[in-house]
């Protein structure tokens, strides 16, 4: 008994001293990682690389990610979201240790982040000198920067300003090959988000939406392209419908861009616009990534205005990263509404929509905060659309850019059979149900009556979801239908439609709430800035559980990741009734 105690005694001792070592471990480790504050030199450039997408608040890693990026000694951030790059640019704008801005890269974002970018482009370029180099650009490249200043590219390069095309995935075909059967009830003809897993092409009304908002994001692209190089959009329509890629020479003679450079060429241009002569080695610089990492400057309003960030497709729970879990984001929205230092809430949507009842969850906290007095007013991004829509509906002031994907106002149900697939594997399943209506289930069809019911949860849904529209912004329950059915709109046909109530963006929304809140000029804002060091990154990854998948490069690669995402949208579809507001998924827009 004695060695027992012992034992168990040194074990206990261990398991301290082991505890203990890790936490001194964490903690110096942190201290490594912590991020530092970067210095801006006398006449820096300042270099944002394009390479990126354009997200609302930063990303996530997932644990694995995270662990292995600290194992290999990657102490960068996460991607900066699109607000922290806008606040970066009008800072560096009146910052005079800046001179001058110099961009490259290939952009990858939807047309609204396009728009704001561009904008706070345009607002730097007032005050201080532009340089652009790519070695091809691709045509959102060229709209953010044309206009700008001095646009280089590669003498063996090429500037793509062919038309925007969307591709869709179908796997009805696959699954009907595999034992697999999709079975849906869905209501509102433009409701196309369940064809790729039903049929084998799109259908007539999911073509003449696309072409719809293809159309919008296009008109968007030529104005910009053209009023920024002293053109006409029907000049850009008529590359896009003789050459669509130009060689770098025909390119300059188009008058898209100034000059071809090597990249060596083009570092002598920044040389002088750093106040460096040609035959110095470096010049001063400073990306805008780590321009972000500067001490903030200090707010002086005394109120606040809360903005909160609602991107990804909306599931029920917590939701991981890239969600928005309606447990998570109601309990978000109802400590900003229990908050008294908080007078006005801006809520920017970009999403596509996802569960019913998620979505709700959310309405329910916005209307809370109404209820108590305080402005709520949402931005909409690049897509706020179905669930997207629903959570913003009853908001004081909507705003939407001319290029938002918005409405798709409609419901669907979806469930996979996978009976077949599992027989054709030698797996059977037997069961004893008391009821003729039982839960569905993968392991068999549905049967008429369960089929019946479901639809009929879905048709008040849709009509619940059609009551919620016509209260909250005043139109007549019949004339909501007939905009809605699924269908997906443009900001700008959203404006005339009267689903939206203004075109602008993050700022304007901002402004509107002060107004509402009557503290105009005397408010500091609350918002997502540059993401969390390497060390927080990975201590909040480690509580998280969900998969992360890298982007690739390559035409193999490239096919296969678009797949995997198409397929990886069904992970979304958790709603505990299996009704979703989601608008059309795996669309990809080139």
């Amino acid at each position: 008994m004695k060695s027992f105690l012992q034992s168990l005694l040194g074990t206990v001792v261990a398991l301290a001293v082991f505890t203990v070592g890790a936490f001194i471990f964490l903690i110096a480790m942190g201290s490594a990682m912590a991020p530092k504050a970067p210095t801006v030199p006398n006449k820096a450039v300042l270099v944002l690389n394009l390479d990126r997408s354009l997200p609302d608040k930063p990303v996530e890693d997932d644990p694995m990610t995270a662990l292995q990026k600290a194992m290999r000694g990657d102490m960068g951030g996460g991607s900066v979201p699109l607000p922290a790059l806008i606040k970066a640019l009008d800072r560096a704008s009146e910052d005079a240790k800046i001179s001058g801005l110099f961009i490259t890269g290939n952009v990858r974002t939807g047309g609204a982040a396009l728009l704001e970018l561009r904008q706070a482009l345009n607002r730097f370029k007032e005050k201080k000198p532009v340089l652009a180099y790519n070695q091809a650009w691709g045509k959102s490249d060229l709209y953010l920067c044309s206009g700008l200043g001095t646009l280089l590219v590669n003498p063996f390069g090429a500037v793509d300003v062919t038309a925007p095309s969307a591709n869709l995935t179908f796997f009805a075909k696959a699954f009907e090959k595999y034992g697999i059967q999709v079975q849906v009830t869905k209501v509102g003809k433009y409701k196309s988000a369940v064809e790729p897993f039903i049929t084998d092409k799109m259908s007539p009304e999911n073509r003449e939406q696309v072409r719809g908002y293809l159309e919008a994001i296009w008109d968007e692209l030529k104005g910009g392209i053209a009023q920024g190089r002293g053109l006409v959009p029907d000049d850009i329509q008529r590359i896009a419908d003789t050459k669509g890629a130009l060689m770098a020479d025909e390119a300059i003679a188009a008058m898209l861009v100034d000059r071809t450079a090597h990249y060596d060429e083009a570092l002598d241009d920044l040389k002088k616009m750093a106040g460096k002569d040609a035959d110095s080695k470096e010049f001063p610089q400073i990306s805008i990534d780590a321009y972000t990492k500067l001490p903030p400057a200090p707010q002086k309003g005394k109120n606040r205005i809360a903005v909160v960030v609602a991107e990804g497709s909306i599931v029920d729970g917590e939701g991981g990263p890239g969600e928005i879990g309606g447990g998570r984001l109601s309990r978000e929205l109802r400590a900003i509404r229990m908050d008294k230092n908080i007078k006005a809430v801006v809520m920017r949507v970009n999403s596509p929509g996802g569960s019913a009842l998620a979505s709700d969850l959310i309405l329910r906290e916005a209307q809370a905060i109404q209820a108590a007095g305080k402005p709520f007013v949402v931005s909409m991004g690049n897509v706020a659309a179905s669930g997207g829509y629903w959570i913003s509906t009853y908001a004081h002031r909507i705003y939407a850019e001319p290029v938002t994907i918005t409405g798709s106002i409609g419901v669907f149900g979806m469930l996979p059979n996978a009976r077949k697939l599992a027989n054709n594997h030698g797996i059977t399943f037997d069961s004893v149900q008391l009821a003729k209506i039982g839960l569905p289930s993968l392991t068999r069809p549905m049967t008429d009556d369960e089929r019946s019911r479901i639809q009929s949860m879905v048709d008040h849904t849709y009509d619940m979801f059609l009551d919620k529209i016509s209260d909250s912004r005043k139109k007549d329950r019949s004339a909501v239908h007939e905009i809605a059915q699924g269908r997906v709109w443009s900001g700008t046909k959203a404006l005339e439609l009267g689903l939206v109530d203004e075109l602008g963006g993050l700022d304007q929304a901002i402004e509107h709430a002060a107004k509402l809140a009557k503290i105009e000029g005397d408010y500091r804002i609350d918002a997502p800035g540059a993401p969390m060091s390497m060390f927080e990154r990975l201590m909040k990854a480690l509580g998280e559980s969900e998969k992360h998948r890298l982007v690739k490069a390559g035409i193999v690669e490239t096919a296969q990741n678009e797949l995997e995402e198409a397929v990886g949208q069904l992970r979304h579809l958790n709603d505990r009734n299996g009704i979703y507001a989601l608008a059309p998924i795996g669309v990809s827009i080139k």
